[in-house]
Order: C-alpha cells, then structure tokens, then sequence
C-alpha cells in the first residue's frame, strides 16, 4: 500500500471521534443508531482497526455526511467558471467566457453609448442580443438587432457594433479566426403543395 493511502486510512479514526463529539454522541448511543458494536466503534476511533464500506457506510448515514467527507477524497476540482470582467473605455465591460487563443473567442459584452468608428480586422464573428437594442454597422448597411436576435459577419468588411439608442446593449460576443464560422443545425420548415 501506499504511504498517500496509508496516511489517508490513518486520519479517518480521528475524524470519526471528532464528528461524534463534535454530535455530543456516546460510542453507545452510535452503537445503537449504527449497529456497530462500542468495541469496533472505539478501535475504528483510536486506527487500530482498518476501516472498510460495510462500517463506514452506516456511520456516514448517523453523522449525516458524505462518505468522502469521512474519507476526506482529494478534491475533484470546482466546475464553476470564475469571470473576470474586463471595464474598457466608456464604462462598457467585457466578460471571457472562454479562453482558448487562436480558437473561437466567446465574451459576454455590455456595451455603453459611444460613437461609431468602423473598423476591419482578420476574423469572424457572431453577436447575439441579450438585452437593449443593438446598432449594427457593416459597410454601407445598418440595422438594429433586439434580444433574441442574431448577426454575423467577416471582420474584414468595415463594422461597428453598439447600443442603438442612450441606453447599455449586452449581447453575447464570438469572434473566431478566419474560416470559422457558424453552423446553424435546425430543422427545415416543411413546404405543403
């Protein structure tokens, strides 16, 4: 066996006397809810006895805790996404919502007034409104998108984007490198003759 699974089989017999005292729990009264004998009981508590799931399982249920919690399980790691919101010029904020360079980009964006200033670079991307209304400018053609909505385009073409009127836009923002670009899979409306 390992010195790492050693130690961790060593440490839960203080860990179960500690969570039963900290339960005000006599090894008698957990006898009794457990049916785990006081001696077993005290020998798990003081390591002189290898603990195994037919005795762990039942004393997870009386202490009301997860198993790993007795076992103390190296963590899996936490799922959530941390965001670190970035605020740029004119109190708009963008949010990373992915970080993979030179792959599709995605950001949440809030957006506040400002004037528009067409620009081109390399790419592709993709703006879907969350809330307001969204000014879109590409080349010679503007329109605005409301919540729901969806524009994309090639970052070549001379655009700006931002609210349509005096108040904030958020939208959801993808912008991928050159070639990629969006599948749309949905089902075709069927045509009746």
């Amino acid at each position: 066996m390992d010195a790492e699974l050693e130690q961790i089989l060593d440490d839960i017999g203080p860990r179960l006397r500690a969570l039963r005292r900290d339960r005000s729990l006599t090894l008698e009264s957990l006898a009794a809810t457990t049916g785990i004998s006081v001696s077993t009981l005290s020998r798990l508590e003081a390591g002189k006895r290898r603990p195994t799931l037919d005795l762990l399982i039942p004393l997870a249920r009386a202490h009301r805790v997860a198993l790993d919690q007795l076992v103390a399980a190296p963590a899996t790691g936490d799922p959530r996404v941390h965001l670190q919101p970035v605020r740029r010029r004119h109190g708009s904020v963008l949010v990373p919502l992915t970080q993979y360079p030179g792959r599709v980009q995605v950001f949440k964006h809030v957006l506040s007034p400002r004037e528009p200033k067409l620009v081109t670079h390399e790419g592709y991307e993709w703006l879907y409104v969350l809330a307001g209304e969204l000014r879109l400018i590409l080349g010679e053609r503007e329109c605005t998108l409301r919540p729901g909505e969806v524009a994309e385009f090639d970052t070549r073409e001379p655009h700006w984007f931002g609210p349509a009127g005096g108040d904030t836009v958020e939208l959801l923002h993808l912008f991928g490198p050159r070639g990629d670009q969006a599948v749309v899979r949905a089902p075709t409306p069927s045509t009746t003759a």
